[in-house]
């Protein structure tokens, strides 16, 4: 069993939505911006860079938009929930899930960089029980396990 519970994980205008739906239960504001950012982030089949993403939502619009802008909406996408941050290859993937919080399992492909998600309490609570059994408090694991995914093996 991949992960210790199931839930619903919308796609298209549903994921929006949900997307949306968090950010405003989180406290912010959903801006045409961070929809442009977030529907550009959902676009990608791998996850991506800032500058990525800075592109696509450049072209949508027309008009140039700066990395940095992005930057700043990805960590609060982070923080709130909405992205998730492959901190390997400093890109991001769209969270299917925004409504559930999880700690992330990646497995990445060293050759063409699929990324998958994967939600395994049992694993994440083991490391949790771990570092807290050395004093440390963790905030948010992150796990990634670098490879070959099935297509390129």
């Amino acid at each position: 069993m991949a992960h210790a519970h199931d839930h619903h994980e919308p796609t298209g205008l549903a994921l929006v939505a949900a997307a949306e739906a968090a950010l405003v239960k989180a406290g912010e504001q959903w801006t045409p911006m961070r929809a442009s950012v977030f529907d550009a982030l959902r676009g990608f089949a791998k996850p991506a860079s800032a500058y990525d993403i800075a592109d696509a939502v450049s072209t949508a619009q027309g008009r140039r938009v700066a990395a940095n802008s992005v930057y700043r909406i990805l960590d609060l996408f982070v923080a709130a929930n909405l992205a998730r941050r492959v901190e390997s290859r400093n890109a991001y993937v769209a969270n299917s899930h925004p409504e559930c919080l999880h700690d992330c399992i990646f497995l990445v492909c060293d050759r063409c960089g699929q990324t998958v998600h994967l939600d395994d309490d049992r694993l994440t609570s083991g490391v949790r029980d771990a570092a807290a059994a050395t004093g440390f408090s963790p905030e948010r694991p992150v796990i990634e396990v670098r490879g070959t995914c099935e297509d390129c093996g």
